[in-house]
């Protein structure tokens, strides 16, 4: 019973999918026929016959690539290091007499030089003592000559034996005792006078100086704790440089290897600036310290730059790149031309003479600007390839043109062909 109900299942089934395959095959001559009455229009083979639709081993067009022919040459050895800019002189301005002051000459933030006056304090009191100084003086002054003729005197009558020999000592006595009143009166006037003096507040140095703690009117004492102004001299400025002292130990190195000539000033600085230009000024390194930072294990470099138009201040952090000689027969590879695997190995490619496409492991540590050095992997006269990269791979056959890179590492645009003047009727 069971056999017969599957037997009637399976023909239930038959008879339904019989009508839906012969629709099938009744669609598909009708798509056929159309096929063949457009191919004969277009006056093509219908799809499917020989020559028809696009050949099964169709060849792709030969890639184009760009390429550079690169010879060797010097490239500077530079170590990247981070740095912050000081002030090359400071100078705090304290009173040394006190007073009130009367008034502030200087504007806040402005440019001083050595000598200006910054502060008048009242200088009425010192006036007072100079003058009472100079009094004193003069009468001490007075009292020389009759002391020195007294003396002479009894050196005369001493001769005749007409003074005693105490009296003569008493004489000389009060002769330098009336000079020596002259010399600490003389000294006293001195002294006022350098205290009238400070009550004009002067720069010590040349620089910029910032704004003011005091104003008119204020009370100030002799060497007070509180500084008036702080002058900043940055013009030199120094720029201290933070280098590791492995950074320290590749610069010796480099400095030591043969190839290797370093400038005879020391090693040239250059800086990068927020704006990520270069400072047109470049720097030289003028002292190093002897110890090791145990905390950050850096070493700190100091060196100096011109800051003519003050674009430097203290206090500013930025790249600095220091140049520490130069390293000859390298090559200089556009960065864009080298990539590098998942270890981290540099490679690129080249054509070979039969204008194949070939793969080099190079050795490039470092970079130069828009390139890197690269010491092992190229020979001279190489051809490497630096556009159309991304269509081939190494061994394919390729058709190549040179190009010529800019100063930014960038193939330049070749100039468009001028057109030929129009020919007169």
């Amino acid at each position: 019973m069971t056999n017969l109900k599957k037997l009637a299942g399976g023909a239930l089934l038959l008879a339904l999918t019989l009508p839906l395959i012969s629709g099938c095959e009744q669609v598909g001559a009708v798509l056929h026929k159309a096929g063949d009455m457009l191919g004969a229009k277009s006056g093509g083979a219908p799809a499917g016959a020989p020559g028809g639709g696009a050949p099964a081993g169709m060849q792709m067009p030969t890639p184009e690539v760009g390429f550079i022919v690169v010879h060797p040459t010097s490239a500077p050895i530079v170590e990247e290091v981070a740095g912050r800019t000081a002030a090359s002189a400071v100078a705090e301005i304290r009173p040394q007499v006190g007073g009130i002051i009367e008034k502030r000459v200087f504007e806040e933030g402005s440019r001083v030089n050595a000598g200006d006056v910054l502060y008048r304090i009242d200088a009425r009191s010192y006036q007072a003592t100079l003058d009472a100084a100079k009094a004193d003086l003069e009468r001490y002054e007075a009292s020389v000559p009759s002391a020195q003729a007294k003396f002479d005197r009894y050196q005369e009558l001493a001769n005749v034996n007409g003074v005693s020999k105490q009296d003569i000592d008493e004489a000389r006595s009060a002769l330098l005792q009336a000079k020596a009143a002259v010399a600490s009166a003389a000294s006293a006037v001195r002294t006022a006078e350098i205290n009238l003096g400070y009550t004009e507040v002067k720069a010590p140095i040349s620089g910029l100086i910032g704004r003011s703690s005091a104003t008119e009117g204020a009370l100030v004492t002799a060497g007070q704790a509180t500084a008036l102004a702080t002058i900043r001299q940055i013009d030199p400025i120094y720029v201290d440089l933070s280098a590791s002292s492995t950074s320290m130990n590749r610069m010796r190195q480099a400095i030591e290897t043969d190839g290797v000539n370093s400038g005879k000033q020391g090693p040239k600085v250059t800086i990068k600036l927020d704006d990520n230009s270069t400072y047109e000024e470049v720097g030289r390194i003028i002292s190093t310290e002897a110890n090791v930072d145990e905390t950050t294990d850096t070493v700190t470099i100091r060196s100096s730059f011109a800051n003519p138009k003050m674009r430097l201040l203290p206090g500013m952090y930025m790249r600095a790149a220091v140049e520490i000689g130069t390293e000859n027969n390298v090559f200089l590879l556009p960065q864009r031309a080298v990539s590098r695997g998942v270890t981290g190995q540099a490679s690129a490619y080249f054509l070979t003479a039969d204008n194949k496409v070939e793969s080099r492991a190079l050795t490039a540590n470092r970079a130069n600007g828009f390139s890197w050095v690269v010491e092992k992997g190229v020979s001279d006269g190489d051809r490497l390839i630096i556009e159309g990269v991304q269509k081939i791979r190494p061994g394919m056959e390729v058709k190549s043109a040179e190009v010529e890179l800019g100063a930014d590492g960038l193939v330049k645009p070749q100039a468009a062909p001028t057109a030929a003047p129009a020919k007169a009727p």
